[in-house]
């Protein structure tokens, strides 16, 4: 397939895939990775679904998708193309080998029959312009664990913790992911070979931290959570000041997780427990005695892009009833552009093109802006990104598109 230059977008062949790795590696400044980190890459990579651009025979671009399967509001699990690797070389911009990327990947998942497509944006500003709306958001905090304490729920004294490798309870750490995925919108169900990325540990990437490091939660003998995490000693003029940094915690009941949280303010010799990556109303924000000494950010996280409107709508469920027409445009999904009325409540939904008059109109960027519940639509109209046509309809569909917990994509690729 040509792009618009004269260069060759082709499917990426499995004897390609070091120098279509090492094309990454450059257009995202170069920095070292490790053989393990390109030996996953290499077993999760889906071919069948990867692009790379010539220019005779040099490479000029990557992307490719992954056949994921993503948690929307009422916890059904929906097809999602998970958007990724997409590098232009610095030689090439502006020359249509982007667009020509996202065109090929877009109409192949329509063609797989996924209603959405999701990815991380290294540059927001790119992504917008082909339909993606920012619908996630994550949490990071540098917490000062020396002045700062929590109040655990009841029943925290019950669960047991204890030190294990990583590597060993792998099948027990994946379970409690696996039973929190309905319950989230934004999660991702795993697909085989991504449970290793969570063990995933290079030298070169820790910065002088330690090997990573595993606790898990039980009760009465069952794993309940576990924490990942690093430990890296410091030594200050009033003494230890050591770093504990969170690589990842999941609970499946609220003592689980406040034991797990106690336990990462208490690592002897540790004054700082720095945490990313996590869902913005985490649930520790309510434990802690000084929010403020905890330092929290939030900034955006996963981006969504509604494939198929129709389908799309129809698979998720809403917080309240609502009968409402939209008027979606969408310039590089014209199958997309168009009325559709969306009748729905808690129980179900169905979404179906319409020539009745519309009641708001917007773009396919803020659907799937506001698609997992995290972003309202009053506040995409408030900045004049919706637009209502029937008085009453913006109030009623921002409040059914609602979600009771906020939406998270903590599963990068």
């Amino acid at each position: 397939m040509g792009t618009e230059d004269g260069t060759e977008l082709k499917t990426l062949r499995p004897e390609e895939f070091d120098r279509w790795w090492e094309h990454l590696l450059r257009a995202f400044g170069g920095g070292p990775a490790s053989a393990e980190e390109r030996e996953l890459d290499r077993t999760v990579t889906e071919f069948d679904r990867s692009l790379a651009v010539w220019d005779a025979d040099t490479l000029v671009g990557t992307s490719g998708a992954f056949s994921f399967r993503m948690t929307v509001p009422g916890g059904a699990v929906v097809p999602t193309a998970g958007v990724t690797m997409v590098s232009v070389a610095a030689t090439h911009r502006r020359r249509g080998v982007l667009t020509s990327m996202m065109r090929r990947l877009l109409d192949d998942a329509r063609a797989e029959g996924e209603p959405l497509a999701a990815l991380f944006a290294s540059e927001p500003a790119i992504y917008g312009r082909f339909g993606y709306g920012s619908a996630t958001s994550q949490l990071s905090a540098e917490i000062d664990t020396g002045r700062v304490t929590l109040a655990v729920p009841e029943g925290t004294d019950e669960v047991r913790l204890r030190y294990a490798a990583p590597a060993d309870v792998l099948d027990a750490c994946e379970a409690v992911y696996a039973a929190l995925v309905p319950g989230r919108p934004g999660m991702l169900a795993r697909q085989p070979g991504w449970e290793r990325a969570g063990l995933l540990d290079p030298e070169s990437g820790r910065e002088g931290a330690s090997a990573l490091q595993c606790v898990l939660a039980e009760r009465d003998g069952e794993v309940t959570g576990y924490a990942r995490f690093r430990t890296k000693m410091g030594w200050g003029p009033s003494g230890h000041d050591g770093t504990v940094s969170l690589e990842g915690l999941a609970a499946l009941d609220p003592a689980s997780e406040a034991a797990l949280w106690r336990f990462l303010f208490g690592v002897d010799l540790m004054t700082t427990l720095k945490v990313r990556s996590r869902p913005v109303d985490d649930a520790w924000q309510h434990l802690v005695s000084d929010i403020r000494r905890c330092r929290v950010q939030s900034r955006d996280a996963g981006y969504v892009r509604l494939v198929d409107v129709g389908a799309a709508l129809s698979a998720r469920t809403y917080l309240t009833p609502v009968d409402v027409v939209f008027e979606v445009e969408d310039a590089f999904c014209p199958w997309n552009t168009g009325r559709w009325r969306l009748t729905g409540d808690a129980k179900g939904a169905s979404c179906e093109r319409t020539a009745d008059p519309a009641d708001l109109a917007l773009s396919v960027r803020e659907l799937g802006a506001a698609y997992l519940g995290g972003v309202s639509l009053l506040s995409l109209a408030a900045a004049g990104r919706v637009r209502q046509a029937r008085p009453g309809a913006l109030a009623e569909a921002s409040v059914a598109f609602g979600s009771p917990v906020a939406p998270w994509l903590p599963h990068g690729f």
